[in-house]
């Protein structure tokens, strides 16, 4: 019936509920990763069959890419100046909505747009949603020169501070440093867990090098889980929060032929 895994098809159940959050004639921000390609995907079909008009900011070239082959109208963060919603993924969440991202590499421009948002919806599989965060290794953006240095002054700061490990690893892509859309590289923080986050964020853009980290804290309103079987479950930062099935399972492979 489908090639999607579990973890797809939980990813394509938030992408569609998060879907319905956009409006005719918003100015959107289209996060990155595989989640976000789902919801990129499902608002180019609102576009094609519905009408919908939407100004998209994407967070990325890759996603800038797909945005326009499914005939969505991407600008510049400049030209709208303000967003009425981003939706955006992330690789770990927890309870207050605080998050890691940029797995995918683009957590700079990923901050920026949801920052200049009204709202800041995230969607996400279920295995995302963690009591604590610090598994996924934390991505930190540093410009290039002197990056070696940058990485000591990091690996020091780890210090006495309250984490579960303190390894610093330059991200590779292919053999060689994996380069950001702005030119910069990644250094991935294994942590295992981080007992202060706001606390970290704030350290780390204190050192020389650094342009910005992965924690996002007090960013997002509104999680949307997807999980295996179809359900999704919505949290928001009033405590509300609610499950529901898909109407029609079949919505979940629907576009799978097309």
């Amino acid at each position: 019936m489908s090639d999607l895994s579990p973890a797809d098809v939980a990813k394509r159940a938030a992408a569609l509920r998060a879907a319905e959050f956009v409006e005719d004639g918003m100015r959107v921000g289209l996060g990155t990763g595989s989640t976000a390609a789902f919801l990129v995907r499902r608002l180019g079909e609102r576009v094609r069959d519905e009408g919908l008009r939407l100004r998209c900011v994407p967070t990325s070239e890759a996603t800038a890419r797909l945005a326009d082959e499914v005939g969505i109208e991407v600008v510049a963060l400049d030209e709208v100046g303000w967003l009425d919603l981003t939706i955006d993924g992330a690789d770990e969440a927890d309870g207050e909505l605080s998050l890691i991202k940029g797995g995918g590499g683009a957590l700079l421009r990923e901050k920026i747009v949801a920052c200049a948002s009204d709202r800041v919806v995230i969607i996400a599989d279920g295995a995302k949603d963690v009591a604590a965060l610090g598994a996924f290794p934390l991505p930190v953006e540093v410009i290039p020169f002197g990056w070696q240095a940058t990485k000591r002054l990091i690996e020091e700061m780890l210090v006495g501070l309250d984490v579960g490990g303190r390894e610093v690893v330059l991200r590779e892509r292919g053999g060689a440093p994996f380069v950001t859309d702005e030119g910069n590289r990644i250094l991935d923080l294994r942590l295992q867990r981080i007992g202060d986050a706001r606390g970290l964020a704030l350290r780390l853009n204190q050192i020389p090098g650094v342009v910005e980290n992965g924690l996002f804290i007090d960013i997002a309103d509104t999680l949307v889980l997807g999980f295996e079987d179809g359900r999704v479950e919505v949290r928001d930062l009033s405590g509300a929060q609610g499950t529901v099935p898909f109407r029609d399972a079949d919505n979940v492979f629907s576009d799978l032929a097309d």
